[in-house]
């Protein structure tokens, strides 16, 4: 199945993309998906990432066809 990947702050420039279209299994979940694209692109401080998944923070869902996950910077407070 197919989602769509956005990535913003640091995690885009590490990646090199704001955002790419990925192929993935069935049945993943938001925190696999995280764990995978921390290690593919050796993401600094992956306990900081927060995820998105269609514009809700929550990684505890399993993952649809068409679904948007956002890879978010830490935010400073203020």
């Amino acid at each position: 199945m197919k989602i769509n990947i956005k990535y913003f702050g640091m995690i885009a420039e590490t990646t090199g993309k704001n955002e790419e279209a990925l192929e993935v299994n069935e049945g993943i979940s938001a925190r696999e998906l995280k764990a995978r694209q921390i290690k593919t692109y050796q993401i600094a401080d992956p306990e900081s990432v927060q995820l998105a998944v269609n514009q809700n923070l929550n990684t505890e869902v399993e993952l649809k066809e068409g679904d948007e996950v956002a890879f978010l910077p830490p935010f400073a407070g203020g």
